[in-house]
């Protein structure tokens, strides 16, 4: 029955982002298929396909969090496509300043199209993010609730910039600590899961204290995620996750096994340090990392996150099937392959 009530809200958001990306002019008709294109909705051709891209977990957790709090989550809808649309831009950025050729089992949108246009395309869908979220006051929700939600969507914005900042500087560093580790996925992943349950939970009219409580969730979830993230990325089979062995490594992406590891492993240090790495040079990597216990480790932080994301949802006292569906796709999230 969860499973129904999920695609139900998912087909929803489906509907309402295609009713927010839609070209305004037929100048414009393959500008708007290449957002198509990374949606999911159009293949490389830019023919039509079924399906969707990604997870859209952060549109059902905006969902879930304003019935959890005794709202219509229907009225949400705008803010669930809000948010999945600031994610998609972010992704589109993230891919150009990654050079990652692939997301998702596909080439990525500068490769297709120049990187000039991937640009062009990720700024689309942050203005796009806004309007999505403006689609609120169609739905009834108080104007200042919309601003509110606003001044949440522009806050996350800038966290997740400043993560990708934090991200990107210590590619170039050999050393960095758990604390700063933290910090940057506070803000690159953490930031827009907690905002959606916020969003959610303010388009519910939710007390104070039990949005905050669901932000706490949101955050607490969105750092789990993100570890367990670091872990497919390195130990994930590449069947399933798309991202090719060692990716991360050769990029020298500080992720907390490898924080923890460079910490633990003067060895490991040492062949990080090489200008060059080789895919032999990656197995090893692996090895060190196992033998420094960073892949446990690493695993107990995700779950000890976890631990607080439903100490969080506990504390804001919410007795509702979505309640029960939030805990259940939250303790999905720590036992995915991809």
């Amino acid at each position: 029955m969860m499973n129904e009530v999920m695609e139900h809200y998912l087909d929803a958001v489906e509907a309402e982002m295609r009713a927010v990306v839609c070209a305004p002019t037929p100048e414009v008709h393959d500008f708007y298929a290449y957002l198509h294109y990374h949606l999911g909705w159009t293949d490389e051709q830019l023919r039509p396909v079924k399906g969707r891209a990604g997870k859209r977990l952060r549109p059902l957790f905006c969902l879930l969090s304003c019935a959890a709090c005794g709202g219509d989550w229907q009225r949400a809808l705008p803010a669930a496509a809000a948010v999945e649309l600031l994610h998609n831009f972010s992704l589109v950025h993230d891919d150009i300043e990654d050079s990652d050729a692939t997301r998702r089992g596909r080439p990525t949108l500068w490769r297709l199209w120049s990187l000039p246009q991937a640009l062009n395309a990720g700024d689309a869908l942050f203005a796009l993010a806004h309007q999505a979220l403006l689609r609120l006051t169609e739905r009834g929700v108080p104007a200042e609730n919309v601003v509110a939600a606003v001044e949440i969507l522009d806050r996350t914005c800038l966290r997740l910039t400043e993560g990708q900042f934090l991200d990107i500087g210590f590619e170039g560093r050999t050393g960095v600590s758990v604390e700063e580790y933290l910090q940057m996925i506070a803000g690159k992943t953490a930031a827009l899961v907690a905002a959606s349950c916020e969003l959610g939970a303010l388009v519910a009219a939710a007390p104070q204290a039990r949005s905050a409580l669901l932000c706490a969730f949101g955050h607490h979830l969105g750092l789990a995620f993100q570890v367990q993230d670091d872990l497919l990325g390195l130990w994930g089979d590449p069947a399933v996750t798309g991202k090719p062995v060692g990716a991360d490594l050769l990029r020298r992406k500080k992720t907390l096994p490898l924080v923890h590891g460079l910490t633990h492993s003067p060895a490991l240090r040492a062949l990080l340090a090489q200008p060059e790495l080789s895919p032999a040079d990656c197995a090893r990597a692996l090895e060190l990392l196992e033998a420094t216990g960073s892949h446990a480790w690493a695993q107990e932080q995700a779950e000890e996150y976890m631990r607080q994301a439903l100490a969080a949802l506990d504390a804001a006292d919410l007795r509702t099937p979505a309640a029960d569906s939030l805990r259940g796709l939250a303790l999905g999230l720590l036992n995915r392959s991809r």
